[in-house]
């Protein structure tokens, strides 16, 4: 029997998209918050221990797939669901991931590995309009992270939105350089991955309509920057930030878009004089020097370094969520013209990051523009 194709069909609305976003700063409407259940120490591998910090990587020797201590959790879950209930009181639809234990062995022909925790949705998967591309991600210990998430990219997909998978790739030794060590200041910048095979990190990216900014990484290779430029084809353009970070992870403590015409920068990793020509009319904003942490045990276990405090989420192009504890970036983003709201999740520093990091923006109300011709 064919299908209907009747005055009811012809008349029938269609889905309106339940994916689209575009840029950081539009008016946010639906958001992906992560998940402590299950949280497990990375497994100890070359590609994780040369980005965290070095108390941490030692951590990793000893206790890499094992669940995180209950003191974490219990910290960082309590600032977690606080800015949850920050985020719902400000009528922002609050979507969450699946609770898995990550504890689970899983692995390929070529490796295996216990996993890590589905806390930073903003690595795994990037959202360039209404599709939503999971990433190839270079940790082993996340090879399956966004399984926990499918329950709602089906849903998405199912109301319309468009949803990819870049290639998953095989992670062999090939992909990384043997004996690597982080270089030195002064020293050529030199990264761990080669270029055996497209990967790289969502968090790597920010997005300002039909422009994208990417840092190169320990997690990003120049071949993950050409798979994402020829996916996206000639309707964008992507932009290269050089970073001075010796170890190189994620843009989001690096150069973080904030408004039309407004990127803010951190002085010790940003050259400003080196930055793509497309931002010369904008204004540039320096990041103050952090506030110092003084709870030692996040000292030790964090994954992150201090500059975290760039970390924040823009609600719209004025109101921004920051963390609290850092009132220089609070008095500075006043000074800026911004409506900063103070918000905790200083203890989400040990599962991989801050606002940012913890979230994936689906759904903010605007258009695709170019912000730059």
């Amino acid at each position: 029997m064919s299908a209907s194709v009747g005055p009811a069909a012809e008349t029938e609305e269609p889905l309106a998209a339940p994916v689209s976003s575009h840029n950081e700063w539009d008016p946010l409407e639906e958001i992906i918050v992560g998940r402590l259940d299950g949280a497990t120490i990375p497994t100890r591998h070359p590609v994780v221990t040369c980005n965290v910090p070095p108390w941490t990587s030692h951590l990793l020797g000893l206790a890499g797939g094992f669940k995180y201590p209950r003191v974490l959790i219990e910290r960082a879950q309590h600032e977690l669901e606080g800015f949850i209930d920050l985020l719902r009181s400000l009528d922002v639809t609050v979507r969450r991931p699946d609770a898995v234990d990550h504890k689970q062995r899983f692995g390929t022909p070529h490796w295996s590995s216990r996993g890590f925790c589905n806390t930073c949705p903003r690595d795994s998967m990037l959202v360039i309009g209404d599709e939503i591309i999971e990433t190839p991600m270079a940790w082993p210990c996340r090879y399956f992270e966004t399984h926990s998430y499918r329950p709602i990219l089906k849903d998405y997909f199912r109301r319309g939105a468009r949803w990819t998978s870049a290639p998953k790739p095989e992670l062999t030794d090939a992909l990384f350089e043997r004996d690597f060590r982080a270089p030195e200041p002064g020293e050529r910048m030199r990264h761990i991955l080669t270029e055996f095979e497209p990967v790289f990190d969502a968090a790597d990216f920010m997005r300002a309509g039909r422009d994208l900014f990417v840092t190169r990484s320990n997690v990003t290779n120049r071949m993950g920057i050409e798979w994402l430029r020829r996916h996206l084809g000639p309707g964008y353009r992507i932009h290269e930030i050089e970073s001075r970070c010796r170890t190189p992870m994620h843009i989001d403590t690096t150069f973080v878009l904030l408004a039309p015409g407004k990127v803010l920068v951190n002085p010790e990793y940003i050259d400003t004089d080196h930055l793509p020509d497309v931002l010369g009319p904008w204004d540039v904003l320096a990041a103050p020097e952090p506030d110092p942490i003084d709870d030692r045990l996040l000292k030790i276990t964090s994954m992150c370094g201090k500059w975290l405090s760039m970390n924040v989420l823009m609600l719209d192009e004025k109101r921004v969520i920051a963390e609290r504890h850092h009132a220089s970036m609070l008095r500075a983003l006043e000074q800026w013209g911004f409506e900063p709201i103070p918000c905790d999740l200083l203890h989400y520093a040990p599962f991989g990051g801050s606002f940012h990091c913890a979230t994936l923006d689906i759904r903010r109300r605007g258009t695709l523009e170019s912000y730059f011709d």
